[in-house]
């Protein structure tokens, strides 16, 4: 028997909170942790990035630019058997808690062994791009 969608929104959220506290930490390995052994990113501007160490990679060098928080907030989650699809915003914080990004993300997780991860994660900013 599976959870119900409620249960599921809970235990992401539980997850985001543990994404957000990593990122906090600087904890980029933490951070890779939380995803599937196969999970990929699908960052903007970037090709896919797939794999653990590239995920912990990636978060690394976003810490590294300078990025100090990240917000993460549910919109709306969707339930299939052992696959959940999540819709949020994020924002992104510097050094000073000021606002450095901010948009809107979709995440395809996968439940293993009864514990939730992030699967596939794509993300795009809600910013005007800069004119060239």
């Amino acid at each position: 028997m599976h959870a119900t969608t409620t249960d599921v929104t809970a235990e992401i959220r539980r997850v985001n909170d543990q994404f957000e506290a990593n990122f906090e930490r600087g904890d980029a390995a933490a951070m890779a942790s939380l995803y599937t052994p196969g999970a990929v990113l699908l960052p903007t501007g970037m090709e896919s990035i797939q794999g653990t160490e590239g995920i912990q990679a990636f978060w690394q060098g976003a810490m590294q630019m300078g990025i100090k928080h990240v917000k993460l907030q549910t919109q709306e989650v969707e339930q299939l058997a052992d696959t959940a699809i999540e819709l949020g915003h994020y924002t992104l914080l510097g050094p000073d808690l000021q606002p450095v990004d901010q948009g809107k993300y979709l995440v395809v997780w996968k439940e293993q062994q009864g514990q939730w991860h992030l699967h596939q994660d794509i993300w795009n900013s809600s910013l005007p791009t800069p004119a060239p």
